[in-house]
């Protein structure tokens, strides 16, 4: 059974003409008549009484003609269905992203996807750069942000794009009055800083580079989310290590490090066997022409660097 034989079937039930049903199907009638004849075969009963000058359903065309109309409805939504994904009137992207990029870099890419493509389902998961590439493997997210390379770990299964290199600060909630340009990693030890829970990029990257330094870091509070670190950070409790594009939002104290400082590389991955779906594709598309903006009108925060060609 054939979709175009229903529609001829159902040109005929809805004119009871075979030249009429031929001309509104855009046929020859002697192509539309056989058609129908190969359908009544493939279904093992006449679908019309014919005779001279009248048309009519059997009770075998009567039974098919809803079913008909129904799957000729469904035929097209699926057509339409399939069309506006294609051309993004509709979809879905589940972009995974580490918290501190969460509150820097996402929100503003997401207003401008969705401004652009409102009929797009956009589904946000934060973690660890290491949960995030397990996410991408297992199939369960289509982009993700990452630190690179994730905690050391080789990631060949992934298609891993180089966007960002971001300075990490120091951030403080108590203003001196006297603003230092600079501070050097080894000002830090026997300074109870506010640290991440475990999990976090930035608190390893903190404890590595004050082990580097030569110490082991204090805490005044450990265990924070982004936001309770922000909060712990304002009440005083001590300075933290953030991401220049988090501190330049967060109206605190910043002191970038002194040297080569303290950094981080930012990059979009996919899985590299499956290709991107549209809306993803056009996710990351935007990604990069926001970034490539940025960094043509200075917008983006200082010691940000493009790593975009």
């Amino acid at each position: 059974m054939q979709l175009q034989q229903l529609r001829y079937f159902l040109a005929v039930a809805e004119t009871l003409h075979f030249t009429r049903a031929a001309e509104a199907a855009h046929v020859a009638q002697p192509s539309l008549s056989q058609q129908i004849r190969s359908l009544e075969r493939e279904l093992g009963a006449e679908l019309f009484h014919r005779t001279r000058g009248n048309i009519a359903l059997t009770d075998a065309g009567s039974a098919l003609l809803p079913l008909a109309r129904r799957i000729l409805a469904d035929t097209e939504s699926a057509r339409l269905a399939v069309q506006e994904t294609v051309q993004l009137r509709r979809g879905r992207v589940r972009l995974g992203a580490p918290p501190s990029l969460c509150t820097s870099l996402v929100p503003d890419v997401l207003r401008v996807f969705r401004d652009r493509y409102p009929g797009v389902a956009l589904v946000v998961r934060e973690g660890g750069s290491r949960d995030l590439v397990r996410s991408l493997a297992a199939g369960e997210l289509d982009l993700a942000l990452v630190i690179t390379p994730p905690s050391g770990e080789e990631v060949p299964a992934l298609s891993v794009t180089e966007l960002l290199h971001e300075e990490l600060v120091l951030v403080s909630g108590a203003d001196t009055g006297r603003r230092r340009r600079r501070v050097r990693v080894e000002e830090l030890r026997g300074r109870p800083l506010v640290m991440f829970r475990e999990g976090y990029d930035l608190r390893e990257a903190t404890l590595a580079a004050c082990r580097a330094a030569g110490f082991e870091p204090e805490f005044a509070v450990e265990g924070g989310e982004m936001d309770a670190v922000l909060g712990f950070v304002r009440a005083g409790l001590g300075p933290a290590v953030l991401p220049g594009m988090v501190a330049a939002r967060s109206g605190l104290v910043v002191t970038p490090f002194a040297g080569q400082g303290l950094g981080r590389t930012i990059a979009v991955a996919h899985g590299h066997e499956v290709p991107l779906t549209r809306a993803a594709a056009a996710l990351q598309e935007t990604l990069l022409a926001h970034l490539r903006e940025g960094a043509r009108s200075g917008e983006l925060p200082p010691g940000t660097r493009l790593l975009l060609p």
